[in-house]
């Protein structure tokens, strides 16, 4: 492909005054030309705003108002962006380097889920990856079937084809880009791994603070999916290895 596809990075926030310098400082240190970036604020009440302010005239489209949730949010999002893929890059994350972008595009043969590798920040920011704790999927293998497993791709380490995101389902506050990669991967006709890290994703969000009801979500969503006696069996299992290690993801 002659054309380098446009990206649209979305990044959403709410009283991120702390945080969101490090995100956008990542997007904008990105070599890649063809970037369209939005920040979605959900009306903070702090002084985020100001520090977006400081970034004025690199950002393309700031959207400050109430919104209903994160996913909400992102839906906003993914309303406004105009690019060919949407990558979302949430406040207080990190694109991994200056580079990641154009390491991921660099062999773009038209596919329409392309995602890589995440490094797992704690609070006190010693970091691990993903992978340490999933098993990474094959793009020779990766399917809508293998999210039966959970979020085995962190969600800020994959581009989506725009035309066939959907918008997140509400009624999944907690877990809903499970069922949004879920359906995705449906739509997907060709998949590929960067094999690279992609992200930086500070852990301790929503889901892990809200275990039984992410849970819960987590488990309707796979049934609705892949029905209930399969999702009943890898959910066990599953549950398990999330109480041991303190998270539902």
């Amino acid at each position: 492909m002659s054309t380098l596809p446009k990206v649209s990075i979305i990044t959403v926030c709410f009283n991120a005054a702390d945080t969101i310098s490090k995100t956008i400082d990542s997007v904008l240190a990105q070599d890649y030309p063809n970037i369209e970036y939005l920040i979605i604020d959900g009306k903070s009440t702090d002084n985020t705003l100001e520090v977006v302010a400081k970034y004025e005239g690199k950002i393309d489209k700031i959207v400050s108002e109430k919104d209903k949730n994160t996913f909400d949010a992102m839906n906003k999002g993914l309303q406004h962006a105009t690019g060919d893929f949407v990558w979302y890059m949430h406040a207080d994350d990190q694109i991994f380097a200056p580079d990641t972008l154009s390491m991921a595009m660099k062999d773009y043969a038209g596919e329409d889920f392309i995602y890589g590798k995440t490094r797992m920040v704690s609070e006190t920011g010693q970091e691990r990856s993903l992978e340490e704790r999933k098993a990474h999927p094959s793009d020779q293998t990766l399917s809508y079937r293998t999210l039966l497993d959970g979020m085995v791709i962190g969600h800020q380490a994959m581009l989506v084809r725009r035309t066939i995101a959907p918008l997140y389902d509400l009624q999944y506050p907690l877990v809903g880009d499970l069922d949004w990669v879920i359906n995705i991967l449906k739509k997907t006709t060709k998949v590929r791994d960067a094999g690279i890290y992609m992200c930086r994703f500070v852990e301790g969000g929503i889901s892990t603070q809200r275990r039984k009801a992410s849970l819960q979500q987590r488990f309707e969503i796979l049934v609705k999916h892949f029905g209930y006696w399969a999702t009943l069996k890898q959910h066990a299992w599953i549950v398990l290895k999330a109480i041991k290690r303190g998270s539902t993801r």
